[in-house]
């Protein structure tokens, strides 16, 4: 008996080490990994759907896992859902969700308008599972642990139904689009270093596993799809597939079955109706762009004109962040405005001309940003949106012609306004956090797109540049956080910016530097100047004389480490000794007398994010 103990105390430990060196001796990263087959059926008279997903959920995390989550996403639009509850409750809600009078368009669905999506059925390896749908998450109690390295194959029967456009999903939006098929299949949700994140659809943005998808989808014949992934039967299909010169051969009856498969992706989209136009254009450099649009005589000169100057934004993306990974991506017309998906992207397309070009800019720069580096959009919102707004704006400065000296204005206006407005809350709020949404746009687009900017100020914008290309190689398919950014634009710079990842997106601290005076001092010009807001920066001044020359002054930020480049290279600069963030004051003294000093200017540039630009001024007399 003694010896039976002992034996099965060496077993119990010998297990327990097991799990504890998977637990604790991989530090390295790692990301867990999806395959989808679906095979789903979609009625076009009742937008009811059934389907069939099969799913391999690798775990490649160091943790053992006894719990998966799916996100449903079609159960927020139910009345008394959590987006319903928000909608009635925040005082500033999306105008697309409320009706003429402010009440929330989800509170009076009927019950064939509302959107859902459950399981029937679930099997893990074979075996039945216990699971329970919480609004928009489904919760699922493992049968068996899936082991560290090891996979499980999920298989599961769904059914659905389209809910009438409310935001981003559903059926006949407002420009008569029948499916815009988006958030609409059983997704697993993601679990990385920090855990699950399971979050309810509220009303904010998505996280999601990489993996390769395989689906097929049956609906009339009559219709055409299009999306995200590469079509597979282009010669049953049709629909502007085909190879030119070949001819299609479509099977009997009255539907016709769709079969895709995206590689890579952590997102699966499609839109369909039966008046599509499905235009392509080859890129010589690939990759090979689809439009998909209504047949309307109003909208066609737009969508034709707006073909080549979507690869442009290709190219201008490729060039300026890194290569697009994927042989395809597709302009679809349909949700509610504008919204980025694997591969391809849902817009509305009643637009003028460069509102056309704007939206399909912004959200192909997604693909990068999203779809491709996918940074959690929940808990780091800014990271994408507003680095996505800041490449967007180059591009349309660049491909529109516009010509403007600072592409990033309305950028620095909406921060600024969501300063006066004392509703800021940190970057690092939870995107579904902000008290209110116009917090939460400027904080997202906004001073993310400031975040950027502001750092070519830092250190230079050729090293901006550097950075987003580097962050990109080394970051895309990884998840990124902010911790990666700023290590990136480190390592290109050669400088410490903690201080700035820190103060710019876990405070509300904002920049305000002052000219206090500039005086006489033993025949010499001094300048004295004045940090009164709690972040600090590097300074540039500019300082113009009587005789119409300038020259300019660098004032390092000591907790930098380092200094930019010359940003004006063809003005004479003199760096000084570095002021550290505790001194509120600094001053220096210049060769010239205060008589010969015209003017004297902090940051010429105007890319520093200062509150108060009207103290950053002194003109001779003015005073």
């Amino acid at each position: 008996m003694k010896k039976k103990l002992n034996a099965l105390f060496v077993v119990s430990f010998s297990c327990l080490v097991f799990l504890n060196g998977y637990a604790q001796g991989n530090h390295t990263y790692w990301q867990q990994a999806v395959d989808y087959t679906m095979d789903v059926n979609m009625d076009v008279e009742t937008y009811r759907y059934t389907g069939k997903q099969k799913l391999v959920y690798t775990n490649n995390s160091p943790d053992l896992l006894n719990r998966v989550y799916y996100h449903m996403y079609f159960n927020a639009f139910q009345p008394g859902s959590e987006m319903d509850m928000r909608l009635q409750s925040i005082t500033d809600p999306d105008r697309r969700m409320v009706d003429e009078n402010g009440n929330s368009r989800i509170a009076a669905l009927s019950p064939d308008e509302i959107g859902y999506l459950r399981a029937t059925a679930l099997t893990q390896d074979g075996k039945e599972v216990t699971y329970a749908l919480e609004g928009t998450v489904l919760v699922v109690e493992l049968d068996h642990p899936i082991l560290p390295n090891t996979s499980s194959t999920f298989d599961m029967e769904f059914e659905g139904q389209v809910p009438v456009q409310i935001r981003r999903s559903g059926r006949n939006n407002k420009e008569g689009v029948a499916l815009s098929m988006s958030q609409w299949y059983p997704k697993l949700a993601e679990y990385d270093f920090e855990g699950w994140h399971a979050d309810p659809y509220i009303a904010r943005e998505f996280h999601g596993v990489w993996g390769d998808f395989d689906v097929s989808i049956t609906l009339d014949k009559n219709y055409t799809v299009g999306g995200t992934g590469y079509l597979q039967n282009p010669q049953e299909i049709g629909h502007g597939y085909e190879a030119p010169g070949t001819k299609v051969k479509r099977p009997k009856g009255k539907t016709l079955t769709w079969h895709f498969k995206a590689p890579m992706v952590h997102d699966f989209m499609w839109a369909a109706d039966p008046d599509y136009i499905h235009d392509t254009l080859v890129m010589e450099d690939g990759p090979d762009l689809h439009f998909f649009y209504k047949n309307k005589p109003e909208i066609l000169e737009n969508w034709k004109n707006l073909q080549p100057k979507t690869a442009e934004a290709m190219r201008f993306f490729n060039e300026n962040i890194g290569p697009y990974p994927y042989e395809q991506y597709s302009v679809v017309q349909g949700g509610d405005g504008g919204m980025e998906y694997a591969m391809s992207t849902l817009i509305t397309g009643e637009r003028s001309f460069g509102s056309l070009v704007g939206v399909m800019v912004h959200e192909m720069a997604h693909s990068w940003f999203q779809h491709i580096l996918a940074t959690n959009e929940a808990k780091h919102e800014w990271m994408d949106e507003g680095f996505t707004s800041f490449i967007s704006d180059l591009c349309m400065n660049s491909i529109m012609n516009q010509n403007k000296a600072n592409p990033f204005e309305d950028s620095y206006n909406g921060y600024y306004s969501l300063v006066l407005s004392g509703k800021e809350q940190p970057q690092s709020t939870h995107a579904d956090r902000y008290e209110v949404n116009a917090a939460y746009g400027r904080s997202a687009y906004s001073k993310g797109a400031v975040f950027l900017s502001q750092l070519g100020y830092i250190i230079g914008q050729d090293k901006l540049m550097a950075t987003l290309k580097k962050y990109y190689a080394d970051f895309k398919f990884k998840h990124p956080t902010p911790n990666d950014i700023k290590r990136t634009a480190e390592k290109v710079s050669g400088m410490e910016l903690d201080w700035y990842l820190t103060d710019w997106t876990q405070t509300t601290n904002t920049i305000d530097y002052a000219i206090n005076s500039v005086s006489e001092a033993s025949g010499s010009a001094q300048i004295s100047l004045e940090r009164k807001g709690l972040m600090p920066m590097p300074l540039d001044i500019l300082v113009v004389y009587n005789d119409g020359t300038q020259e300019t002054f660098y004032i390092p930020l000591q907790m930098m480490r380092g200094e930019k480049e010359n940003p004006y290279g063809q003005v004479t600069r003199t760096v000084l000794p570095d002021w550290t963030w505790a001194s509120p004051e600094y001053s220096f003294e210049i060769s010239k007398s205060l008589g010969e000093v015209k003017a004297v200017v902090i940051d010429p540039s105007q890319l520093m994010a200062d509150i108060d630009i009207n103290n950053n001024i002194w003109l001779a007399g003015a005073q």
